[in-house]
């Protein structure tokens, strides 16, 4: 305009037209409701991404406790013995090793019939790998004691001290037929996970009594529980020291597929409320393009005035953006609130045999906040664009001859 700087002409004009017009009040209905759904897309997406990685971190955390950092495995007959177990903790001094014996079970105690893994383990090295194993080791000196989950002790009303029978795959000679090897265990202690799967199929019992019972060779394992603080950077070398026959994998390979599957869905969920976000820069859209069409006779004045296409253009293109910066501020301190609000008091309450926790897991990584204020920018960019540029295309003669 002239006579007029141009950041104070461009600023003077976007205040005008955000203020509430009472010739055309569905401009500013238009406008609020895009910047309300802004906000709302932006505090659902919060608070959506905070539970799913929340309760993706929640089942990491389980899961790795009871599947250890890494864990060597024997293919076919072979074993792992005493020696390859020297051999690695020479190379890898602090790292922590747990051997095992494994085989499939039948408990069963009362009348109550339970299939099980059995696990032989060296009770204080398995103690130091542990926590969750660790807390429920009792006093029992019985090379025959067991450890079992709470599910299974309640399932089977047997609990510390109690004694269980246990059906091995392995036969044992009975006159002039074979029967299942069987043999009762007491009850040393019990674990509690957090879930139901593990507490309910798996339980611990000492090397001695699979030595005793399978015969197994003392020093030659089936497998062995790793414990270290960095399994991703080392498996690759425990990996090259190993002979063809034993492998070593982690807890995010032996879960591998359920993770997958999480991050899906989390990638979907992200996508789908995207889409509310979407909805809400149509309405930013549609409402300047109506303060387009019903100030054609102001846009064009001004142009007649000295205002260039640049400054039409920047006016709405502004306005665009003040009404989405708007919504992503209000809707980053709703979902903030709604996640302080959700961690500081139990509103929603989980089932623990299902989730691992009664409590709602909420954790808002800064990358997942990132990926919300930048898709969002970018939707409310590209939605501020077309109407600017329509807005700058007025051309005022035709405008005022229509007038």
């Amino acid at each position: 305009m002239i006579g007029v700087p141009k950041s104070k002409f461009v600023d003077k004009i976007v205040k005008h037209y955000l203020r509430y017009d009472k010739e055309n009040p569905f401009i500013f209905v238009a406008a609020l409701l895009a910047f309300l759904g802004i906000a709302a897309g932006v505090m659902v997406l919060m608070i959506a991404m905070g539970i799913m990685n929340g309760t993706q971190e929640e089942f990491k955390k389980r899961l790795f406790v009871m599947n250890y950092p890494l864990t060597l495995v024997a293919i076919g007959q072979d074993d792992i013995d005493d020696k390859l177990l020297q051999n690695l903790q020479t190379k890898f001094p602090h790292i922590k090793m747990s051997p095992f014996y494994s085989t499939q079970v039948i408990s069963k105690n009362e009348g109550s019939v339970q299939g099980s893994m059995l696990y032989g383990v060296d009770f204080s090295k398995e103690s130091l790998i542990n926590p969750i194993f660790a807390k429920a080791v009792g006093h029992q000196t019985d090379r025959f004691k067991m450890i079992i989950g709470d599910s299974l002790s309640i399932d089977m009303n047997a609990f510390e001290g109690a004694k269980v029978t246990l059906y091995f795959p392995e036969q044992q000679a009975i006159g002039l037929g074979t029967m299942p090897l069987q043999k009762r265990f007491i009850i040393d202690g019990i674990f509690d996970s957090g879930l139901i799967a593990y507490d309910k199929t798996i339980i611990y019992t000492t090397l001695e009594a699979f030595e005793k019972l399978l015969e197994r060779k003392k020093g030659f394992y089936d497998g062995v529980h790793i414990f270290t603080r960095d399994p991703f950077g080392e498996i690759e070398a425990i990996r090259n020291m190993l002979p063809d026959h034993i492998i070593v994998e982690g807890w995010w390979q032996q879960n591998g597929g359920f993770f997958s599957a999480m991050e899906m869905e989390k990638k979907a969920l992200f996508l789908v409320l995207l889409l509310i976000i979407l909805v809400a820069s149509l309405n930013i859209i549609s409402s300047l393009l109506m303060t387009v069409m019903s100030r054609r006779s102001e846009i064009a004045l001004m142009r007649t005035l000295g205002a260039t296409q640049k400054e039409i253009k920047t006016i709405f293109f502004r306005l665009g953006l003040i009404i989405g910066a708007g919504g992503i501020v209000t809707g980053t301190l709703a979902g903030l609130l709604g996640i302080w609000i959700l961690k500081t008091f139990d509103i929603i309450s989980l089932p623990a045999d299902v989730y691992g926790t009664s409590k709602l897991p909420i954790d808002l990584t800064y990358s997942d906040f990132g990926l919300i204020i930048l898709g969002t920018s970018i939707i409310i960019l590209i939605s501020s664009l077309y109407p600017a540029k329509k807005a700058s295309q007025t051309d005022p003669l035709t405008v005022l001859r229509n007038e």
